[in-house]
């Protein structure tokens, strides 16, 4: 995001950049001076000849005056030069060679005020906002290494141990099969955590060319619902669903199939046996809103700023059911749908997802026609 830096404000309320570092403000104190310099050297002259000095002085003192003269404003421009070119350039070649080696700390002061920079201060603003990014993504793919590291560890020692017991000894039929099976469930959770991370590496590098198309919405919401049927009858949930006839949307029927099937099973696992889930849907001409409510263990406000985070699960007794990712993938795939996503949650009353998206033109005309 290019963030525009301003000084000075003109007619309009806009603030204006120096454009140049010398500007004709500079050149008019030089002009002023070289005016003064002249006028007091013909004031010199005129003294000199009513004195009736003898020439030999009447010709050093000019030379030794104007000679007094270039030194004291060479010495002024070099001052300029160094302070507002050189100095500002060294501090920022410094700062970027560290950048090089790996410093993200690096901090460069601005030369001017706010109310007077110029384009230099605006490349030194720009240059610290870029090391604090860059500095951010670093923090980042330090802290994804880690997450991954340590969600891919679990499911290989689960595999590893069971491999063990299997080739240890005689083992029971029964427990072939169990320790089999938890092998398979190991093996599937390694699966998703890759699938997953694949998908949102590409969804962040905008590798992924979404197929955007106008369909059903609430049809597709059904089907994902159906899904989880067994999942519903298994923990004896109360389903309620409020949704209108048909809604279309402008998005990617696959995607968004992602969104629903993480934000149903993330209601049904976080929901106790006997609670309830709803499902509703609603239009306005600002377009389509779907929220999903549960009556599950809730979160707490600090769960609630981190629960899109990738590898963020603030209810770790249901961490091993998955890795943290999902609610990320929602995310991304709402972004690139110009989609928004927001949760409330309260912690032992339940949560609610609540997903915006525009509608499609077919939809906005039955808006109209009702």
């Amino acid at each position: 995001m290019r963030v525009k830096y301003k000084a000075g404000e003109n007619g309009n309320g806009d603030r204006v950049i120096k454009n140049s570092l010398f500007p004709l403000s500079l050149f008019a104190i030089y002009l002023a001076t070289l005016l003064l310099m002249s006028g007091l050297h013909v004031g010199l002259i005129v003294l000199m000849n009513r004195l009736e000095w003898n020439e030999v002085i009447q010709s050093a003192v000019p030379v030794l005056y104007w000679g007094s003269v270039a030194v004291g404003l060479t010495l002024f421009t070099r001052k300029k030069i160094k302070d507002t070119y050189e100095e500002p350039l060294h501090r920022l070649a410094e700062a970027t060679e560290r950048v090089a080696n790996g410093d993200f700390s690096v901090y460069v002061p601005q030369i001017h005020t706010a109310d007077r920079l110029d384009y230099l201060d605006v490349m030194i603003l720009d240059f610290n906002r870029m090391v604090e990014e860059l500095g951010s993504v670093e923090t980042l793919k330090t802290d994804f290494v880690s997450n991954v590291s340590h969600e891919m560890k679990t499911p290989v020692a689960v595999i590893k141990n069971y491999a063990e017991l299997l080739q240890a000894g005689k083992r029971t039929e029964k427990e072939r099969l169990e320790y089999a099976r938890n092998i398979e469930e190991a093996a599937g959770r390694l699966s998703d955590l890759i699938s997953d991370i694949l998908k949102l590496n590409k969804l962040e590098n905008q590798r992924i060319d979404p197929d955007i198309e106008n369909y059903d919405l609430c049809g597709q919401l059904e089907e994902c619902i159906l899904h989880y049927e067994e999942l519903w009858d298994e923990k004896d949930l109360e389903l309620e669903v409020g949704m209108e006839e048909k809604a279309f949307v402008k998005a990617d029927r696959n995607l968004m199939e992602l969104v629903w099937n993480n934000l149903l099973s993330n209601a049904i696992k976080f929901t106790e046996p006997g609670g309830s889930v709803r499902v509703c849907q609603t239009a306005s001409e600002n377009g389509i809103e779907v929220e999903v409510t549960d009556t599950g263990c809730g979160m707490s406000r600090d769960s609630v700023r981190h629960i899109f985070d990738k590898f963020y699960q603030g209810e770790t007794s249901h961490s091993k059911e998955g890795n943290g990712l999902g609610l990320s993938l929602v995310k991304r795939i709402l972004i690139l749908m110009d989609g928004e996503i927001s949760v409330v949650s309260e912690e032992g009353k339940g949560s609610t997802f609540t997903v915006r998206l525009p509608a499609s033109e077919e939809s906005a005309e039955r808006g109209k026609g009702e």
